[in-house]
């Protein structure tokens, strides 16, 4: 890490934390809870890509865009230096280290995910596919091998019960994060 990108997350006084996990594992509706409690900002970054074109077009086999990391990283990179967000993404490897704070992956029971992407109105190839990321751990190990082993944390996701648990764990979280911010 250089001087630049040390000062820059040292000079943050709200932290950046992004939540990533297959789809339907309710990345977007945790998100949404911390924010409202925590203050952090939401940036949903599959709303953005479509928002702002940050795509290279439209896949129609898969019934998704295809993202372009490098217009997605010009779009967040002044945000995130600043700090105070919440960012929600099936993926994670495309985004720097400096950014993150916290890397949460949410997990889901297949057959509960399962009826998730169902429901959602996935097509079967895209639903098993999603279901064989999960299965593989594939977002997990993505997140292991992109960042510091001390901020990857692993949580379930599979009631409504885990997240308000995990909600108020991230708020605590945030909390702590601060209160040793004001100490040093």
């Amino acid at each position: 890490m250089s001087d630049i990108e040390n000062i820059e997350s040292e000079e943050r006084i709200n932290p950046n934390i992004l939540i990533t996990g297959t789809p339907g594992t309710g990345k977007t509706t945790l998100c949404e809870l911390v924010a409202e409690t925590t203050g952090l900002i939401h940036i949903d970054v599959g709303k953005l890509v479509k928002e702002k074109g940050l795509h290279q077009g439209f896949d129609q086999e898969y019934q998704s865009y295809i993202i372009d990391d490098d217009k997605i990283i010009d779009e967040l990179e002044d945000k995130l230096l600043k700090g105070g967000n919440i960012v929600d993404f099936h993926s994670c490897e495309i985004f720097p280290e400096r950014w993150f704070d916290l890397v949460l992956v949410l997990r889901t029971n297949n057959t509960i995910l399962y009826d998730r992407l169902e429901t959602r109105g996935y097509i079967q190839k895209k639903i098993t596919e999603n279901i064989e990321c999960e299965i593989f751990q594939e977002i997990l190990e993505e997140a292991k091998e992109s960042y510091s082993s001390e901020i990857v944390i692993e949580l379930q996701s599979n009631s409504l019960q885990d997240m308000e648990n995990n909600s108020i764990r991230i708020e605590e979280w945030v909390k702590n994060w601060k209160s040793n911010k004001i100490q040093e």
